[in-house]
Order: structure tokens, then sequence, then C-alpha cells
């Protein structure tokens, strides 16, 4: 019965993605700037002629509504179109792209969780203590830092001065690593290669902590808030009352039940941190896909950036799913 209720939420998916496809189609074609002018150069030695031939060529003389079919057409068929600039299929340009984003995600969201979930749960247990004044204040510090501010400080710190750390790449040029995913970590351990899994994983640690900075410090705050309500809850009471480990009814009764609202939290997070990564892509030189969809923007690229977008909103709307997925388990009074 939970699996028909999932396909269903799954199928709901459908129209949504063709809501954002056509809201996304006509809101970039009301940015100023035309994309072959800005293909060839602004058509300085450029003939007429061969303009509206490129223009023909990618529909651009069409009426927005014939445009629309032409590409919803292909985007159902699994052609999200041809970029203008880089003259490749979208779908191939997002595939090369998309792993280093993944990975730059969960670089960040395990870095947030490591750090966010003693940070909550020891701040609610030890409320208006000298550590959880001081935790508070650091993470309402991570979230008024701009992202691209950290970074700068990061790599002033870490890789200039320190020389600890690396800043651009996602690998060093002499760990001759065996490219089979293109999750570089992931690829390092399937080759038993240790030189690249180090130099990957030192190359990720910069990026990972100014993406998930922000991040940590709403799930610390959100996780304490909610554990700060639950330990005051009768059967956490109960469960003291019966003479139940101090431990034991923190990470068991009150954690659990506490984790219902911070999972919403994570869930959201997570389209935030493969949707919202693009300035950390661009000051570390992460080729990923956030910086190669900034470069499309300022070359009204239409395609690239329609297929980009289109990612993204599916990234949220399953992460959505899970979130709602993930609170069956840790409720099963909830329903899908």
């Amino acid at each position: 019965m939970k699996g028909i209720k999932i396909l269903e939420r799954v199928l709901g998916t459908i129209p949504i993605m063709f809501g954002v496809a056509i809201v996304v189609f006509f809101f970039i074609r009301l940015t100023p700037g035309d994309p072959v002018d800005i293909m060839m150069g602004q058509g300085g030695a450029i003939s007429t002629g061969e303009i509206e031939q490129l223009r023909d060529e990618f529909h651009l003389n069409e009426p927005l509504p014939v445009q629309l079919w032409y590409f919803l057409r292909e985007a159902v068929q699994g052609d999200l179109g041809y970029s203008y600039v880089l003259k490749r299929p979208v779908t191939e340009l997002i595939a090369e792209r998309l792993p280093a984003t993944i990975e730059l995600a969960v670089g960040a969201l395990l870095f947030s969780l490591i750090f966010a979930l003693p940070i909550g749960v020891i701040s609610a247990v030890k409320q208006n203590s000298l550590l959880d004044r001081l935790s508070m204040s650091t993470a309402f510090l991570g979230i008024s830092m701009p992202g691209f501010w950290l970074g700068i400080i990061l790599i002033l710190i870490f890789a200039v001065r320190l020389h600890w750390l690396p800043v651009q790449r996602r690998v060093g040029l002499d760990a001759n690593l065996e490219q089979r995913t293109g999750f570089f970590v992931l690829d390092s351990l399937l080759t038993g290669n240790t030189t690249a899994l180090v130099s990957s994983l030192k190359h990720l640690t910069l990026p990972s902590i100014t993406l998930g900075a922000p991040v940590a410090a709403v799930i610390a705050r959100v996780l304490r808030s909610s554990m700060l309500e639950t330990l005051r809850s009768d059967y956490v009471t109960l469960a003291r009352s019966k003479g139940a480990a101090e431990w034991l009814v923190i990470l068991k009764h009150a954690l659990r039940n506490a984790m219902i609202p911070t999972v919403t939290v994570v869930g959201l997070q997570i389209g935030i941190l493969l949707g919202g990564n693009m300035v950390i892509e661009t000051v570390f030189s992460w080729p990923g896909l956030g910086r190669m969809v900034v470069k499309a923007i300022f070359d009204r690229d239409f395609p690239l950036i329609q297929g980009a977008v289109m990612i993204y909103a599916f990234t949220f709307v399953m992460a959505n799913l899970l979130v709602d997925i993930l609170y069956t388990y840790l409720n099963p009074r909830i329903k899908l």
C-alpha cells in the first residue's frame, strides 16, 4: 500500500515539472539580450543573413507558443535541447557536470549533519549554559555569513597562508585517477587509488565547509528547539521516572521525536545544496552544474538554462517526497 502511495506521489511530479518548464521558458525569454548576437560577438563581423539562418536553426524566429511546443515535445522524449554556445546536447552537458555538484552537496550535507546534530542535542540538554550560548551564537553567525565571503576567508587562511588545502579543480593532476562514475571520491575507492582519494577529499573540504556552514547552523537551531519541546513531554518524564538511563532517554525517546521537524529542514536544505551552490562553485572554480549555469545565464543559452532549472526543480520535489517517506518511519501514525 505504501509503495502505491509513493508511486502516486512520483507520478504527481509530472505536472509540476511541466509547470516549471513552462514558467522557466517564458521568464528566460523576458531577459534582455539576443543569444545569437551574444554567441556571434554581438554580430559585428557576421552578415545579417547568417544571423537569420542561426535564428531559424534555433527556432528563435518562431512565435513563443511554437518555440514552447518544440521544447516540450523534445523534453518529453528526454531531449532537453542543444546548447547554443557549447554546441552539445544539454543532457550530455548536465550529465558531465552533475556528479561534481552532487559530490559537493553530499560533502556539505555530511559536514552539516556531523556538526549540527551533536550541537543541537547538547545545547538542548545544557540549556542556557555557556556551551549552549556559545554554540547558538556560532550558529547565528553561520547563518549570517554570505557564502562567497566565508569561502574567500577560508581560501585566504587555509590555502594562501597555511598552504594546507587546495582551492581549484576536484583532484590533483598527479593523482592519475581513473574515472568510472564521475564521483571522484567513489572512483578513488573503486580503483583503490589512495593518492586520488586523499587529493579529492582535500579539494572537497573547503567548498563543503563553505556550502555546509549555513545549513549546519539552521539544522542545529531547529533541532535544539525541537529537543527542548520534546524533553518537556510527558513520555520523557515517564521514562526518567522508570529509571531509564539519561542517554537512553535523550537518544531513544527525545531525539527520535525531535527529528521530525528536523528532517523537514534537512529535506529542504538538500534542494538548496544542489540548486543554490552556484556562488560557491564559482568561488572555488568547482567544475559543477552551478558554475556552468552561471555562464549560460550570461550567454543567454536558453536550452542549457531550461534543462538545469528543471533538474533543480526535480531535486526539490524528490527531496520533499523523501522527507514525507521518512516521516512514516519516524512516526508510523503519519501517512503519505
